[in-house]
């Protein structure tokens, strides 16, 4: 209800506000200053005819008073419309729990009947066996005493035959090989070696100082004496192929 007062104190109060604005007055108009005849039309020329006459001016249009434009009315407020009146809504039937079925009625507890037990027999005890007399102690028979052992003689140790030293293999005598023949008997040594200078400098070494350079391209190195086996590099390997 105070919702629908105060909208209706609005709407009375709009067409109040209408209603002093349209008995309004409306505005004066804006004066209008007269020209004087004689600035309007020109002064009569005192000269001859014969002398120049301007043109006469147009006459300047009469200036309309000013006629303010007419308002357009405004529209009349409708009053407010009342809210459509709700259809009342449909009694609420009260709740009705559903019909329960009635409970049977409970029998009495009737416990099962006990199976009927077996008679129960008097206690007997076992029969014990007749334990046997008792023999009296008989010590084993002891061994007969082992026959006495004899002393260890060790065999008789049978003479070895004398060791034979193998002969030392002869090494046949090679003339001392000159300085200048040093170089071509190296480069036929290590004609088949995978590092050729390498080869070839070690073995011109090894012939300046012990005078000899072994046959073929591999082995016979005992030929050339201790001085050409025995020669090492700076890791204690043999240094002469």
């Amino acid at each position: 209800m105070a919702s629908r007062y105060c909208l209706f104190l609005l709407a009375s109060l709009l067409l109040v506000t209408t209603e002093a604005v349209d008995n309004k007055a409306p505005p004066s108009p804006i004066p209008v200053t007269k020209l004087p005849p004689s600035i309007l039309q020109p002064k009569a020329p005192s000269l001859p005819a014969k002398l120049y006459v301007p043109p006469n001016k147009a006459p300047a249009p009469s200036v309309m008073p000013y006629a303010p434009p007419s308002k357009v009315p405004a529209a009349p407020v409708k009053p407010y419309d009342a809210p459509p009146i709700e259809a009342p809504a449909s009694p609420v039937k009260p709740y009705t729990p559903p019909a329960k079925a009635p409970a049977p009625p409970l029998q009495p507890y009737a416990p099962p009947p006990k199976a009927p037990s077996p008679p129960v027999k008097p206690y007997t005890p076992p029969t014990k066996a007749p334990t046997p007399p008792l023999q009296p102690y008989a010590p084993p028979p002891k061994a007969p005493a082992a026959p006495p052992v004899k002393p260890y003689a060790p065999p008789p140790k049978i003479p070895s035959p004398p060791a034979k030293i193998p002969p030392s293999p002869i090494i046949p005598f090679r003339p001392p090989v000159k300085k200048e023949e040093c170089v071509p008997l190296c480069e036929q040594r290590c004609k088949l070696h995978s590092r050729k200078r390498v080869c070839v400098r070690a073995c011109s070494t090894c012939c300046a100082r012990c005078k000899c350079v072994p046959p073929g391209t591999y082995g016979n190195r005992e030929l050339c004496g201790k001085c050409y086996t025995d020669m090492t590099t700076h890791g204690n390997r043999p240094k002469c192929p």
